[in-house]
């Protein structure tokens, strides 16, 4: 039996614009289990980031609960939810957001530094995880603008787990990369999870998918289906996803 990790129950998140509301997740239920590569896909405006947003606590849901781990971190105060997601979670963006000021290797110490004081546990850390993601000891010097983009999000991925997260949340992850440096990263990603990190991944990309083993189709704000891939792999992988995509009319 699978450990459920988090939890949103009856989940809505409304934005109002004047006198119009647009409800953009309505009466979500959704667990997230324990070692997972959960990927949320839908068509653009279905809710995946809002609701990826919501689950981390980067954004305040409007009506509903997020439990983690059973404790309701919906209600928390903004600085505890900062300390929350410090403390539990991980991020990688479409966008890297790397500090143009530091070098490769700070931009990873400085998120660790928010955790840990032990500056040399930390950059032996840090030092192992670019390694294995071959961003070398020459570029671990380097500046953001001197890497390829390829690199900086291998840098950024490293950055979201320096911390040992029991969640990295990733939204479109690979949206910005061309296709070699979309494997490469994707390549990291399975490579995390199959050593336990627990993943949830926003993207409208197939290919991405392919390498979770439970994808969640959302339809406006709402769960519409979802297909468990565990077990499955190379060609069988690839034909059930699509035909569960083409069911849901994607």
């Amino acid at each position: 039996m699978k450990k459920v990790i988090l939890e949103a129950t009856d989940l809505c998140k409304t934005y109002s614009n004047e006198s119009v509301q647009q409800h953009v997740i309505k009466n979500l239920n959704l667990k997230i289990y324990e070692g997972d590569f959960t990927v949320i896909m839908g068509n653009s405006g279905s809710g995946k980031s809002t609701l990826l947003y919501s689950q981390s606590g980067m954004d305040r849901p409007t009506l509903g609960k997020i439990r983690y781990g059973g404790e309701e971190i919906s209600g928390y105060s903004n600085d505890k939810l900062a300390v929350f997601r410090r403390n539990h979670c991980g991020f990688v963006f479409q966008q890297n957001y790397l500090n143009d000021t530091m070098s490769a290797l700070d931009n990873v110490m400085v998120s660790g530094l928010l955790v840990t004081k032990d500056r040399k546990a930390l950059a032996q850390r840090a030092k192992e995880l670019l390694t294995k993601v071959e961003i070398t000891e020459q570029e671990w010097k380097k500046f953001p603008t001197q890497l390829s983009g390829g690199q900086q999000q291998r840098v950024a991925v490293v950055r979201g787990v320096i911390n040992r997260p029991e969640i990295l949340f990733a939204d479109e992850p690979t949206g910005a990369l061309n296709s070699q440096n979309t494997e490469n990263v994707l390549d990291i990603l399975t490579d995390l999870n199959n050593e336990g990190q627990s993943i949830v991944m926003v993207t409208h990309s197939t290919k991405a998918a392919e390498r979770g083993n439970r994808v969640i189709y959302l339809a406006d704000g709402v769960v519409k289906n979802e297909i468990d891939l565990t077990g499955t792999t190379g060609d069988e992988r690839h034909r059930k996803l699509k035909d569960f995509l083409s069911e849901m009319g994607w």
